[in-house]
């Protein structure tokens, strides 16, 4: 049994964590989740609300991460960890890699679940009702993505679109664990997720150097001008469950819409997609994907070059 293995077993969420659990902490002050991290909670509109208004934000905040979480580890990430378990994914993988796309695909199972296993928790104690959310536009604009690109590849497609989720660093996953302030549970469940995901970058990024070796020049071309999309749609807000939040807290549609609009300015989210897609970038010019004709043009026009 390889080191690898023997961790996986020993070490993963699935296999060692204990369920997570809201404790009677609501009452003390701590918050749902770090407003720093909610570019719309200290607009004018919505500090006029007053802090129990603010304060349902932040829930409706982590419900929506939460819910993205679950779907997005069951529909896109799982639909090509299956591709690769399964020996589906355009070429002949090693035992060894299907079996790791296995474990990665319990992972990725458990995280949805705890993710919504909290949410109904939170919810409960807190009398902030989850507001009901559609990812299928999130899903059709991502493989409308891979459409264009590789339109007659869709294994390939759905193969980048989670090497590039997997390589991606956002600032929830290192900063919430670290936030005393948070609710404890919330913590826990972002720290356990972080950790397996750990092995999950390394494994994606280890596949994604075999996947391009293994593609022909005209296929590496395709690849390469598909990829920053990819990471631009990846990273892109949905500011439909955003609109949606903020209308539940009152605020009549043309605030909704100042509220979002003064928010996220263009310059400050295409930063932020720099500075998450950093090390995702850094892979992609190591194999040579800004060599390829095409490729260092469409990184540039993605705004995801210094």
């Amino acid at each position: 049994m390889s080191t690898q293995e023997r961790d996986w077993y020993q070490r993963a969420g699935v296999r060692s964590g204990p369920r997570r659990h809201l404790t009677d902490e609501l009452e003390t002050g701590r918050t749902f989740f770090p407003p720093a991290l909610v570019p719309y909670l200290d607009h004018p509109l919505v500090t006029e609300l007053g802090e129990a208004g603010r304060r349902e934000l932040l829930a409706r905040h982590l419900f929506q991460y939460l819910d993205f979480t679950a779907q997005f580890e069951t529909r896109v990430v799982n639909r090509a960890t299956d591709r690769i378990a399964g020996n589906r994914c355009g070429t002949d993988t090693d035992v060894a890699v299907r079996l790791d796309a296995y474990r990665i695909y319990c992972d990725e199972g458990y995280h949805s679940l705890y993710s919504l296993d909290v949410i109904q928790q939170v919810s409960r104690a807190s009398g902030v009702p989850q507001l009901p959310y559609d990812f299928g536009p999130f899903l059709r604009r991502l493989d409308a993505v891979g459409t264009e690109a590789l339109p007659y590849e869709p294994a390939l497609a759905q193969l980048l679109q989670v090497v590039v989720f997997e390589t991606l660093i956002t600032a929830v996953l290192n900063d919430i664990p670290k936030d005393p302030d948070v609710l404890t549970v919330v913590r826990d469940i972002v720290r356990d997720h972080a950790k397996d995901e750990g092995w999950h970058h390394a494994f994606f990024s280890r596949f994604f150097r075999e996947l391009w070796t293994r593609e022909s020049a005209g296929s590496r071309g395709r690849m390469a001008r598909c990829l920053p999309e990819l990471i631009r749609c990846s990273l892109l807000p949905d500011l439909r469950p955003i609109r949606a939040s903020l209308t539940a807290a009152g605020l009549a549609p043309s605030a909704v819409e100042d509220v979002v609009h003064d928010s996220y300015p263009s310059a400050s989210v295409d930063q932020g997609i720099r500075r998450a897609s950093r090390h995702a970038v850094r892979l992609f010019e190591e194999v040579g994907a800004m060599a390829v004709p095409g490729g260092a043009a469409a990184f540039e026009a993605a705004g995801l070059l210094p």
